[in-house]
C-alpha cells in the first residue's frame, strides 16, 4: 500500500514537471510570452527593440544633425535600455545567454544614451556596436531559424 502511494506521488510529480516544463529542454528556448503580461516576446522585439534599434542605426549612419536629432537618439537609447529590464521580467529569461545579452543591452544602450547627451557621434557608434552584439548573442541561441 505504501509503495503504491509512493509510486502515485512520484507519477504525479513527474507529470507536473512535464506539464510545467521543469527539466524540459524546450524551456531553454525563446520564451514566447511572460507569465502574466499580455505582450508576446516577438512583439516586444519587433515593435519596440527592433524599431528603436533600427532608428538608432539610421541616425548614427548619417550622424544627428541638430539638437532635436540628438535628443531623438537619446530617446531611442533610453527605450532600449528600459527594454533590457523588461526582457528579464515576468519569467521571460530562460538562461544565462538571455540574461547576459540583456545586461549587455543595458550597458551598451546606457553608453549610447550618454554619448547622445554629449553629442559624441564616435562614442555613440562604438556603443551601438555593443547593442547589436547583444542582440546577435541572444538571437544566435534563441531566435528560431527560418
Amino acid at each position: 500500500m505504501r509503495r503504491r502511494l509512493l509510486r502515485g506521488v512520484s507519477f504525479v510529480m513527474i507529470a507536473a514537471a512535464l506539464i510545467w516544463g521543469i527539466g524540459d529542454q524546450a524551456g531553454l528556448a525563446q520564451v514566447k510570452k511572460g507569465k502574466d503580461r499580455a505582450a508576446e516576446t516577438k512583439y516586444l522585439m519587433r515593435g519596440v527593440v527592433s524599431a528603436h534599434c533600427g532608428s538608432i542605426g539610421a541616425l548614427l549612419k548619417k550622424g544627428p544633425s541638430d539638437d532635436k536629432s540628438w535628443d531623438t537618439l537619446a530617446c531611442h537609447a533610453s527605450i532600449l535600455n528600459e527594454m533590457s529590464f523588461t526582457l528579464m521580467d515576468d519569467g521571460r529569461c530562460p538562461d544565462k545567454v538571455w540574461a547576459g545579452a540583456a545586461k549587455s543591452l543595458r550597458d551598451s544602450s546606457a553608453k549610447v544614451l550618454e554619448a547622445a547627451k554629449a553629442k559624441n557621434l564616435e562614442d555613440a557608434q562604438t556603443a551601438f556596436k555593443g547593442v547589436t552584439a547583444s542582440c546577435a548573442a541572444c538571437h544566435s541561441e534563441h531566435k528560431k531559424k527560418a
